[in-house]
């Protein structure tokens, strides 16, 4: 039995190395890459791969629409308007904005709250809560770029690393770039040119501060808003960012 207990612990020992070897080559495989970003623009994102499968497997065609446009030429009304309602302070934080988090958990607490009750008042009924995040701009675009979109404390715990990376290794004009260029404004529609051309009929470019504050308001839920793009909603709560603009800093 002796004998046993010593090979036992160095299989152990052998086994939990070589997780840690595999989980550092990840991490280096990631640095890289990030690196790579600051002078090659990415062509194309992990969601982006995981949506153009799903077009192809639930309708048999592949509907698409992304042009890259440089940072100089995009809209400075759109840089404006997607800072202040995502994330306002983005010039200024290294990536993860603990407050924000700390708020929009206490925010989920109340709305869950809030549920259990409705479904103790009324047995039987079911109750989704309005869940809201405090995610940077940044662990956006970190998620985007490498992750799946499951909600697990491993995925979670790797975005806030791959966050870090993006910004030690990126400046915050680029990552700023890579997002406008790479997020979802609807169903195979991703960037700011397309998000432009579709709704607006115009490049980039020209997007004005109403035009810019209206696709800032749709990037929770593009699938959602693209259906009723000029809803009253859409229209109050772009003019509350509108008036949030000139308050921000723009990289």
């Amino acid at each position: 039995m002796s004998g046993r207990g010593p090979a036992w612990r160095r299989q152990v020992l052998r086994l939990l190395g070589l997780l840690a070897l595999s989980f550092l080559s990840l991490q280096l495989f990631f640095a890289a890459r990030i690196a790579l970003m600051a002078v090659v623009d990415p062509q194309s994102t992990s969601f982006q791969r995981s949506e153009a499968w799903r077009l192809l497997v639930e309708k048999r065609r592949l509907d698409w629409s992304q042009d890259w446009v440089g940072y100089p030429t995009l809209s400075t009304s759109l840089k404006r308007a997607v800072i202040a309602s995502e994330d306002a302070g983005f010039a200024d934080h290294r990536g993860i904005d603990w407050d924000s988090i700390e708020k929009a958990w206490a925010r989920n607490q109340q709305a869950q709250a809030r549920a259990e009750r409705v479904e103790k008042r009324q047995p039987g009924r079911m109750v989704a809560p309005r869940l809201r995040g405090g995610s940077t701009i940044t662990q956006q675009l970190a998620k985007n770029l490498f992750l799946s979109g499951e909600r697990t404390v491993p995925r979670k715990a790797q975005e806030f690393v791959l966050t870090l990376m993006i910004e030690g290794l990126l400046s915050k004009q680029r990552i700023l770039e890579i997002y406008l260029n790479n997020v979802e404004w609807g169903e195979g529609l991703f960037g700011a040119q397309a998000a432009a051309r579709h709704y607006f009929r115009i490049d980039a470019a020209r997007l004005g501060t109403d035009q810019a504050a209206r696709l800032a308001v749709m990037l929770p839920a593009p699938k959602r808003f693209e259906k009723q793009p000029g809803s009253g909603y859409i229209l109050g709560r772009a003019a509350v960012i509108s008036a949030r603009m000139a308050a921000v800093e723009v990289p």
